[in-house]
């Protein structure tokens, strides 16, 4: 994550040290109700938008003698209160943290790249996250209550709350944060990280230049998103990229970009804007890559049908536990908007090129498991490894020759397992690989 401070939802900031979340539950657990609602009144009592200095001026007018420290805290606290993320705030402060969740008052965990963790912070009670909840999805532009008890909305700032309302929950209000990453990670930083050896990034990068189409496929966290993002950022600087999501993750480092965005219907049900629509309008923007963030539903057939008319180099995201996974969940995703098994293979084995799985590996990293690619048989579709990462190695499946030979690479290479510094002799890099993210 960049160390730079990023805008929040409500217009508060977040960018403190690592360290953050173990600061601050006392004041939090301390905070003067009847304060904080002397001062909620003043400060909605005039119109106009909730600044610190005017939560400063309430606090100070109350009366309360705090001294300068615990003034300080008093505005802080009141402030998140009632404009900002409540006792989770000093949680979104942190620049690694990318996921928050609140189970209950006393059970707050955070993600920030090495699994879940549990916060040092806390509510005073369920009334208190339910309010929080309530506000933050009123925030966009959505109501949370027993008529709607499950509300997923997207903040300004790439913040994406989702909140759960009992009888629905067994064991009082959940909420779910998740925070999008500012910075967009280079190729040379992923190979820092471990996403992949040199091998397996210089097929990536002749993917991207030689206009493959691909799905990325992974479990929940597993890099699906961030992997994309950095591999958007090779496209050539000249190309149209148009992205497709239902709540929008990517930011790309690239200087055309165009971002379309999902719509839930208001509470009548009405103007529901589904990502299947959003592909079709897509396809009259002249796209040269044409990505949808997340291929969940019925909007697969229409991604499809886009990379066989012409729109290559494109893909998205699946979820899949495995890369021999992703024809199962083709097919199931293909059934949601009408399509038989036999349409899917047959439309899946010619718009998508190849599969890129990423998995979680041991102590919150990620990785490049498998490259491979879409075959259909008479079995039906399936995945074959063109290359599989083992631990300290590269194994050549049997897609491998075939597969090379799309990629630029000459021929010869044996299939088995080969160290990640294996002859990359004719791999063609990408014209613009270490330029961006």
């Amino acid at each position: 994550m960049s160390g730079h401070a990023a805008q929040g939802p409500l217009g508060w900031s977040r960018g403190a040290g690592p360290d953050a979340p173990r600061q601050g539950t006392a004041d939090h657990r301390l905070l003067d109700a009847r304060l904080l609602e002397s001062v909620r009144e003043s400060v909605m009592s005039d119109a106009g938008p909730v600044t610190v200095s005017r939560v400063a001026a309430a606090v100070q007018a109350s009366g309360k003698l705090l001294g300068t420290s615990g003034a300080l805290a008093a505005v802080e606290s009141i402030s998140a209160e009632l404009n900002g993320l409540g006792p989770l705030q000093v949680l979104a402060r942190d620049a690694a943290v990318t996921d928050i969740f609140v189970n209950g008052p006393d059970s707050v965990w955070l993600d920030r790249g090495r699994g879940l963790e549990r916060a040092a912070v806390g509510f005073s009670g369920e009334r208190q996250i339910r309010a929080l909840a309530a506000r933050l999805v009123a925030a966009g532009g959505r109501r949370l209550d027993d008529g709607s008890p499950c509300v997923d909305v997207r903040l300004d700032g790439g913040y994406r709350i989702h909140a759960v309302l009992p009888p629905i929950s067994t064991t009082g209000t959940l909420l779910s944060i998740r925070i999008r990453r500012e910075k967009v990670f280079s190729m040379d930083e992923l190979l820092q990280h471990g996403m992949f050896g040199p091998l397996v990034r210089n097929v990536l990068e002749s993917m991207v230049e030689r206009r493959l189409s691909f799905l990325i496929s992974g479990a929940t966290g597993s890099g699906k998103t961030t992997l994309l993002a950095t591999l958007l950022g090779l496209c050539h600087p000249g190309e149209r990229l148009v992205l497709i999501e239902d709540a929008s993750e990517l930011n790309p480092v690239h200087p055309h970009v165009v971002s379309l965005e999902s719509r839930h219907g208001n509470l009548e049900g009405g103007g529901v804007v589904d990502l299947g629509e959003l592909v079709r309008q897509a396809l009259r923007m002249r796209p040269d890559r044409l990505i949808v963030g997340e291929c969940r539903g019925a909007e697969v057939r229409e991604l499809l049908a886009a990379m066989n008319t012409g729109h290559s180099g494109g893909g998205g995201t699946i979820h899949a536990n495995t890369a021999a996974a992703v024809p199962a969940r083709l097919t199931a995703l293909g059934a949601l908007a009408g399509l038989g098994q036999d349409a899917v293979r047959l439309q899946a084995a010619s718009a998508l090129d190849a599969v890129i799985h990423v998995e979680r590996v041991g102590g919150g990293g990620r990785r490049v498991a498998c490259v491979g690619v879409l075959t259909e048989a008479a079995t039906g579709l399936s995945v074959t490894a063109a290359l599989d990462v083992l631990d300290g190695g590269v194994r050549f499946g049997p897609a491998w020759p075939q597969f090379a030979q799309r990629l630029g690479l000459s021929a010869g290479t044996d299939t088995g397992q080969q160290h990640e510094t294996a002859p990359t002799t004719g791999l063609r890099r990408s014209r613009h690989a270490g330029s961006r993210a």
